[in-house]
Parts: C-alpha cells; sequence; structure tokens
C-alpha cells in the first residue's frame, strides 16, 4: 500500500502556520533536536582536546546511568 503523502501548501502563510503548530506540539522534541545540533557543531566545529577529553568522561557517566 501507498503511504499518505504529506499535504502541500500553496502558499507561504499556510505554511507558517503549519510550522508554528508543529512547534506548539513538539516543543520538548524540538528542543532536544536543537540541543543535539549544537553539541555536535561544537563537538566537530569548535572543540579543544581538552572539551574532548572532559566530553568523554560526561559520556561515559550518562552511559552508566541509562543503562541501569
Amino acid at each position: 500500500m501507498e503511504k499518505e503523502k504529506r499535504k502541500g501548501y500553496k502558499d507561504i502563510s499556510s505554511q507558517l502556520q503549519a510550522d508554528k503548530r508543529w512547534i506548539q506540539k513538539n516543543k520538548e522534541h524540538r528542543n532536544y533536536l536543537s540541543q543535539r545540533g549544537a553539541c555536535r557543531s561544537f563537538i566537530k566545529n569548535k572543540s579543544k582536546l581538552e572539551d574532548l577529553e572532559e566530553i568523554e568522561i560526561l559520556i561515559d557517566d550518562r552511559k552508566k546511568i541509562l543503562k541501569k
């Protein structure tokens, strides 16, 4: 069976309204995605060796918490 396609919008104002509705419904997920992107960008583009070493420790600690 074919999946139902997303609705297309004829004008920009309809798209902007749909975007606002999505943001209101998904605030927590949007914040998660934003913070994840910022983290990745920092690691790839700006971090120094000391930063990466500290991040590794934080990641290891977080993994231990999540595995419990």
